[in-house]
């Protein structure tokens, strides 16, 4: 027997519904009412899967009722839907189209449901999304004051970077209230901070943007940071490997660890010196470095066993 996969694409005001492999297809409004209809029409279906874009935060709203209503969801990446539809040559692009592509690109991806945080960890990811833009805020501000000429502009700048550092705190107090709340984010926590290089704010990100660590395999968890290589090639030519897609977020956590951890973790700071004197540029021994951390990390969760040395 098929599965049923559910492809809906997610806009301001509406909802276009595809699902395989029947071809039907339907929308519904985008408020209350459509949302309860929606949520019926599917129970009814019994669907494997039910797979919509991430857009900007309009799929929330929707993810959440259907999540609500028992519904096998998973949030696809707004990019590899764009990819797949190019491979499959799909130039239009309309809302109704779109949800037929995601919904091809979950049957055909074998995208697995997962299930939505629950409150306390949706908080705390938006707790450290919102530090991220903070900090972000301050490097932009402290660029415009290094080319700023009077006075009047630098103080201005000096003002704004006193407030926003300020909240910064006021977040960072708020991430701390939320981390010593649960007895589990602080035991992982505690987990993933004994790994040199590792350190709270990339401890809390990776709890709060990477739920699945210590649930997947090493190949399975370096695909969601957007860490596993792929190679182009054809034929006899050989392309570069390169990395891409995933949680770029997590990625971003990930390297700034590496890069502390290549000079102050023993184990991985040999494994740099190895792969450089090899021959290997910095930037893709980082990178190296952000994979196997990122494995260490997985396994160290999996176990529950800190870091060990020997």
């Amino acid at each position: 027997m098929e599965h049923v996969i559910v492809g809906i694409d997610v806009s301001k005001d509406r909802l276009d519904v595809a699902i395989r492999p029947s071809g039907e297809a339907f929308v519904v409004a985008r408020n209350a009412a459509g949302l309860e209809e929606l949520g019926k029409r599917l129970a009814s279906l019994a669907p494997y899967l039910v797979a919509l874009e991430a857009t900007g935060g309009f799929e929330t709203v929707v993810a959440a009722s259907l999540g609500a209503a028992g519904l096998p969801l998973a949030v696809v990446n707004p990019a590899q839907i764009r990819a797949f539809a190019k491979a499959l040559g799909k130039r239009a692009k309309t809302d109704p189209i779109d949800a037929a592509v995601i919904a091809h690109f979950a049957e055909a991806t074998g995208v697995e449901p997962r299930p939505l945080p629950d409150e306390a960890t949706q908080l705390l990811a938006d707790l450290v999304a919102r530090r991220r833009q903070i900090v972000a805020m301050i490097g932009a501000e402290r660029q415009r004051e290094k080319r700023a000429t009077a006075k009047r502009l630098k103080k201005s700048i000096a003002r704004l970077i006193k407030a926003m550092e300020k909240e910064l705190t006021s977040v960072d107090t708020d991430l701390d209230d939320a981390m010593h709340a649960s007895p589990l984010w602080r035991e992982k926590e505690d987990l993933l901070a004994s790994v040199p290089g590792i350190g709270p704010v990339i401890a809390r990100s990776l709890i709060a943007e990477l739920p699945e660590l210590g649930h997947l395999t090493r190949k399975q968890i370096a695909a969601l940071a957007g860490l596993a290589p792929w190679t182009r090639q054809s034929g006899q030519w050989r392309g570069k490997s390169f990395i891409g897609g995933g949680r770029t977020a997590v990625r971003t956590a990930l390297f700034q660890g590496a890069m502390v951890a290549s000079r102050h973790n023993p184990v991985l700071k040999s494994f740099f010196h190895h792969l450089t004197a090899a021959g290997k540029p910095k930037m893709v021994a980082l990178i190296a470095i952000a994979r196997k951390l990122l494995t260490i990390l997985n396994a160290i969760l999996r176990d529950q066993k800190p870091w060990q040395t020997a």
